[in-house]
């Protein structure tokens, strides 16, 4: 059985039968699949509290939502553009 080590080794299948011919005689390289393998983010996200005025909270939501995004993410990305400009100053 030959051993696939690296992705540029995998031929361009025409059909599953071609396909399934090649698979009779080749395996993955364990070590290739374990690359492969979606590893989650590992920065991590800490869930922190917020108090906001309704009324702000609901100017938010409407802008969010005139922009698509979750109001969440849009906050978060706020803070972090003014991150930025504090850290330049």
């Amino acid at each position: 059985m030959k051993l696939i080590r690296t992705w540029s080794e995998m031929p361009h299948f025409e059909n599953e039968e071609e396909e399934a011919k090649f698979w009779m005689t080749h395996q993955l390289d364990a070590r290739l699949m374990q690359t492969s393998m979606h590893r989650p983010d590992v920065r991590e996200s800490t869930t922190i509290t917020l108090r906001f005025d309704p009324r702000m909270l609901s100017r938010i939501k409407r802008i969010a939502r005139r922009r698509y995004l979750n109001y969440q993410s849009m906050i978060k990305q706020w803070l972090s553009e003014r991150m930025e400009q504090e850290l330049k100053d």
